[in-house]
């Protein structure tokens, strides 16, 4: 690379003191040498700030005046951050000295590469994959996601098995690196999803634009996870199952969303059955919210606007043709490579 591109890590922090204090060191490590360290504070209350701007003076702290969650707070900070590459990182996740290199090597090696990832693993459990982004994300017909090494709640420990960069659907926001110039080509995230699923959703819509979703196994980090909300919490059902709609209503064409989420309506009400089968009442509800408020807002604006280019060849790739549903519980094709590549777009 002639030009050292100019990355800024941007770190999106909410009373998360408690990582800050732990992982942010290693981020402040790294060997990228044209490089800022940003973390961007969502009204937090818990001293994060001054705890920053004592301790870390060479970090830049972009304060917003409150909690827009992960899609607005990155959508306010991100506006006022100047580099060629943005590196979206949780504040939970611990990070080796040479993570960036390799991302931004693969990303400068083709101008029609939007975004990428590194591979995610647990930081409690280093020898396997972690839920949010594993070895790269994909994505079914009816719109749910799943990644290279784990499947729903099935998580595999990292045998090399996948190794191989190369494109996938979407990009784990846990630690995705995005040219900047397509962040706001494409207009950042749906502020409408407030958290969960807002990276697949961008990914969709840079890929519809035309661009390519990378995943690159040189690089890897280690990730906590569930730190601002757990598995179990109903308010993360509800986003999970409202903003899945939302993603499907987004980016496909109008008589694709209507057949899908038709579809996926019935297929929400076996999870809500599941739920109220499990004493997880709670859950179920929060499925029939996020239905209400799709609805509520079908026909609303919002969002991005941007201008598709949905006949390209990148727009489908990573789409797995079948449903990982069915697969995973009725077949029970538990792994990735249990499925058949021939069955991908």
């Amino acid at each position: 690379m002639e030009k050292m591109p100019k990355v800024a890590v941007v770190i999106l922090n909410w009373n998360g003191i408690r990582y800050l204090q732990q992982f942010l060191s290693s981020v402040l490590a790294s060997s990228w040498p044209n490089l800022d360290i940003i973390v961007g504070d969502n009204g937090s209350t818990d001293g994060s700030v001054e705890y920053l701007k004592k301790n870390f003076p060479t970090v830049t702290i972009l304060q917003n005046d409150k909690n827009y969650g992960f899609t607005g707070g990155y959508n306010r900070v991100l506006e006022n951050v100047k580099a060629d590459y943005f590196v979206l990182l949780n504040s939970d996740v611990e990070v080796p000295v040479g993570w960036i290199e390799p991302v931004i090597a693969q990303m400068e090696s083709d101008e029609l590469i939007a975004a990428s990832a590194p591979k995610i693993k647990a930081f409690a459990a280093k020898d396997h994959f972690e839920h949010a982004g594993a070895a790269g994300g994909f994505i079914d017909v009816y719109g749910y996601p799943f990644c290279r090494g784990r499947m729903f709640y099935e998580i595999e420990a990292d045998r090399e098995q996948y190794d191989q960069s190369g494109e996938v659907f979407w990009a784990s926001g846990a630690a995705m690196f995005v040219k900047a110039r397509y962040w706001h080509e494409a207009g950042g995230f749906d502020d409408r999803f407030f958290a969960h699923m807002e990276e697949i959703d961008l990914c969709w819509r840079l890929k519809n634009m035309g661009y390519k979703v990378m995943y690159c196994a040189q690089s890897e980090v280690y990730h906590v996870g569930g730190g601002t909300l757990n598995t179990e919490n109903p308010f993360k059902t509800y986003l999970n199952f409202r903003n899945n709609l939302l993603l499907l209503k987004n980016n496909l064409s109008v008589w694709r969303a209507i057949l899908v989420i038709f579809i996926r309506f019935w297929m929400d009400l076996l999870a809500i059955f599941r739920f109220l089968n499990e004493g997880k009442r709670r859950d179920a509800w929060a499925i029939s919210r996020a239905h209400q408020n799709f609805l509520m807002q079908l026909f609303k604006g919002g969002g991005p606007k941007v201008r598709y280019k949905r006949s390209n060849l990148h727009a489908l790739k990573g789409m797995y043709r079948r449903s990982v549903v069915l697969d995973f519980f009725i077949k029970k094709k538990r792994t990735f490579n249990a499925l058949s590549p021939a069955d991908f777009y």
